[in-house]
């Protein structure tokens, strides 16, 4: 027995109601960068620099004791938090005077403060000038990552399409730091390379359904633009909902068993692979009916491609 979550032949408005999707996804945008701008985000340790120290505790609930005791080191504003569960406890230090030799120094103040009976997972340190070659690295990563998927999809077909979708994976890109910047989930190197993941693949989605609206301008000569790029909208929406739902199948499997470390990562791809979904079908694709794409351009493409 089939299920199917799609009619077999799907005739959804997705052009026709563009301006919808328009008007939705300025407002989105607009409170992302709003949200970016008066709140921020919670950096990790890779972007702030000092210490983070995981520690498991012989019982739960012992942050408050923790804290008194940490209190009295003076090494700056700790912060201490359970991270997934109750005697699993999270330690973030500021990065100390006096660089590595300092830092080193506040951990072990921290394991005399401690006392026995105290299981280390985990010790990280990072410099200040380490933390800020990572936070840069990580943005140029992402700035080169669109602008090469930009010259690739403008070889591949035209430079209207490259701009439509490098509209919408920009779009991806900020409303996800605005989620992060929303519900100050913890913005570190895995968020990166989350945003560099989801960069990859909603601009997968978007190849596809650029293919099939190039496909039908060949195909189709006279029909109206704006029919075909929603009949090659609803053509691909089934392969496009297919795959999204079962990647976001073992996304929610990693977010709920995977564990605290990873956690961030898997909310963020959860995340772009519902917005990357809705931004192929719902922008990129009627973003082309603004973008002037010419028909006679792809009828000539062809036309060399024959023997």
């Amino acid at each position: 027995m089939r299920i199917k979550l799609l009619p077999a032949h799907p005739k959804f408005g997705f052009v026709n109601n563009r301006m919808v999707f328009f008007v939705f996804s300025a407002l989105l945008v607009a409170a992302s960068v709003g949200l970016f701008l008066t709140k921020g985000l919670s950096y990790g340790i890779d972007f702030t620099g000092g210490i983070m120290i995981e520690v498991k505790t012989p019982q739960p609930n012992q942050i408050g004791d923790m804290r008194a005791k940490l209190g009295k080191l003076e090494l700056g504003a700790i912060e201490l938090q359970e991270f997934g569960a109750p005697d699993d406890i999270l330690i973030r230090i500021p990065a100390q005077v006096g660089g590595e030799k300092a830092n080193q120094a506040a951990v072990n103040a921290v394991k005399v403060a401690l006392g026995d009976g105290i299981e280390y997972r985990r010790t990280e340190l990072v410099g200040p000038k380490v933390s800020d070659e990572l936070f840069w690295n990580g943005m140029y990563a992402v700035i080169s990552a669109i602008l090469a998927i930009l010259v690739y999809i403008w070889f591949r077909f035209e430079w209207q399409f490259g701009l439509g979708a490098v509209v919408a994976l920009s779009h991806d890109v900020i409303t996800t730091i605005g989620v992060f910047s929303l519900i100050q989930h913890e913005f570190n190197l895995a968020t990166v390379a989350a945003v560099l993941t989801i960069a990859g693949y909603s601009i997968n989605d978007t190849v596809v359904v650029f293919d099939r609206v190039r496909e039908n301008l060949r195909k189709y000569k006279t029909k109206p633009m704006d029919e075909l790029l929603n009949q090659s909208a609803n053509e691909t929406l089934s392969r496009t909902v297919m795959t999204s739902l079962t990647t976001l199948l073992a996304l929610v499997a990693l977010y709920f068993l995977g564990g605290e470390i990873i956690r961030d990562f898997a909310f963020a791809m959860i995340w772009g692979v519902l917005i990357g979904t809705y931004s192929s079908v719902c922008l990129a694709v009627p973003l082309l009916l603004h973008m002037g794409v010419q028909r006679r351009t792809i009828e000539e493409e062809a036309a060399e491609q024959q023997p």
